[in-house]
């Protein structure tokens, strides 16, 4: 009873606390954890307390209760316990704000190796794109030598080993050396004296044309025009990125063709009034389309950088034949020369191109060095040896195209030069900018007159001679037309037509075969056909 007693009062020396095992010391009396005591006899062999010298056989066991320890004098009270509480506390906020530090730590980390996944994912897609086009630029390159007469064909290999829809991307390989140089540098064939004989045989031969040609007595008639209305609105594009930013009209099989803000063409049969073909294959938007009637082939300018040229099948829809890579920013134009075997496109790049039609290939791209914001419309002379460009610094110029020289420049607009059209009589230039229409005489290079239709918020967006030179369309958020006089005489509105598409921007006007309708494209999805009641196809 004694022992148990002693046990239960007494504390180990050594942990200070009360033993699980204590043993009783024969000579000292003082009571010890045995397997402490025991550590500390085969190092020392003496007593921890007094130094006596001591052995296991002074140990003498002790009998305990193995009864639940008592608390300790913090759980004996209540404060005490609100503090034992209080202390677990701490300890469980202290843990939740290490947890916290560790998993934003984890999501930082998640996040970085997310972007560095994302750029290399960007960084192979480039460097596939340029392994193609270095492929399609070694098929060229092979085709350099041949004869002037073969590089207008598209190579029957080059058709087969290329991607289905575009058989070439169209740009003819430049010197290793020259591959990083600025555009309008890299080396071209030019435009050769073969190319530049038949500029001026066209030229020739239209000129003499025009003097003797004469007003078709079909044109329609100032009282005809007045009498227009709407006929049909035909939705094309598509209705969650509406919008038509170019046409183009096709008069001996009365289609139109236009240029959406959904990255497709469209080519619509006026006669039948369905849509014939859409083209898909830009990435951006079509910023300018043509037809050439030579062939079938359609061409497309984009803000992706590029042009491409499709051929019209026997069944009606469009094959992309070439993808045109010169430019390195916006295609803003693309314009066909009168013998239909080449056409040029302007770009944001500051430069324009000259290209072979058949083949694709950029006979001659041509840089200014002092543009400086790069071209926003461009445009044959009806002749075909003057081209019209106009830049984003509202100036007009005129380039001689068989020297690719500056000859004239035209000021006087306020912002963008956004469209040119030169009259079928040779000598009426008319341009549209921010501040309305200026209508230039080619004879005597100035300007003789000046429309501001709109006010000064909204800019004119497009205008357009019809063939016979007889009326001028012009659109900003209406379209007017006007009956062409002469430079002393007034121009007379002949009618106004509203803005039925509720946006406020009329985008393209194009006048069909003699006048005998309009087509106009607005920033939503509908092409829509003006003329007379008697006039609808339907």
């Amino acid at each position: 009873m004694f022992s148990y007693i002693f046990a239960s009062c007494k504390s180990s020396p050594l942990s200070g606390v009360t033993p699980d095992d204590p043993v009783v010391s024969r000579q000292s009396g003082l009571l010890y954890e045995r397997r402490l005591i025991l550590k500390h006899l085969e190092e020392h062999g003496t007593d921890p307390v007094t130094g006596d010298t001591m052995s296991l056989d002074d140990l003498i066991s002790v009998k305990t209760n193995k009864g639940v320890k008592p608390r300790p004098l913090q759980a004996a009270s209540i404060p005490g316990m609100l503090g034992l509480f209080q202390n677990e506390w701490d300890a469980v906020v202290l843990s939740n704000y290490a947890l916290e530090q560790q998993l934003h730590t984890a999501r930082q980390e998640l996040s970085h190796a997310l972007y560095q996944h994302d750029a290399a994912c960007r960084v192979i897609a480039r460097l596939k794109k340029e392994r193609d086009e270095a492929r399609d630029l070694l098929l060229i390159d092979g085709a350099r030598d041949l004869p002037a007469q073969a590089d207008r064909q598209v190579p029957a290999a080059s058709a087969t080993a290329t991607a289905p829809g575009a058989t070439s991307n169209g740009k003819r390989a430049p010197e290793a050396e020259n591959e990083s140089e600025a555009p309008g540098k890299k080396a071209r064939q030019g435009i050769t004296s073969d190319v530049t004989e038949e500029l001026n045989e066209c030229n020739t031969r239209l000129s003499s044309q025009r003097k003797k040609r004469q007003i078709s007595e079909t044109l329609a008639s100032p009282e005809a025009l007045e009498r227009y209305t709407q006929l049909a609105s035909h939705p094309l594009h598509s209705s969650s990125k509406p919008g038509i930013l170019s046409m183009d009209i096709h008069s001996s099989k009365d289609l139109i063709l236009t240029g959406g803000v959904d990255c497709t063409a469209a080519v619509f049969s006026r006669s039948t009034g369905e849509l014939v073909s859409q083209l898909s294959g830009h990435s951006k938007r079509v910023t300018s389309v043509k037809f050439v009637s030579r062939d079938d082939f359609v061409l497309t300018g984009s803000t992706d950088k590029t042009v491409r040229i499709w051929q019209g099948k026997e069944d009606g829809s469009y094959e992309c034949k070439h993808i045109l890579k010169d430019h390195t920013a916006e295609v803003r134009a693309v314009t066909v020369h009168a013998t239909q075997n080449y056409f040029v496109t302007a770009s944001s790049d500051k430069t324009w191109a000259f290209y072979d039609l058949s083949s694709g290939i950029c006979l001659a791209q041509v840089s200014e060095p002092t543009v400086q914001n790069g071209y926003s419309s461009a445009s044959f002379h009806p002749d075909g040896l003057i081209l019209g460009t106009g830049t984003a610094e509202s100036l007009v110029r005129i380039w001689d195209v068989k020297s690719q020289v500056n000859v004239a420049k035209f000021e006087g607009h306020t912002g963008p030069v956004t469209d040119i059209s030169f009259s079928e009589n040779g000598y009426f230039l008319a341009t549209a900018a921010h501040d309305g229409v200026k209508l230039w005489d080619l004879r005597k290079l100035k300007n003789f007159r000046s429309f501001a239709p709109y006010d000064s918020s909204t800019p004119t967006n497009t205008v357009e001679f019809d063939y016979s030179g007889s009326y001028l369309a012009v659109g900003g958020s209406d379209v007017r037309l006007y009956q062409v006089a002469s430079v002393k005489q007034e121009w007379n509105t002949i009618k106004v037509f509203p803005d039925l598409s509720g946006t406020g921007k009329i985008t393209a006007v194009r006048f069909g075969a003699d006048a005998k309708y309009l087509a106009i494209g607005s920033n939503d999805r509908n092409l829509r056909i003006f003329g007379t009641p008697t006039a609808n196809p339907e």
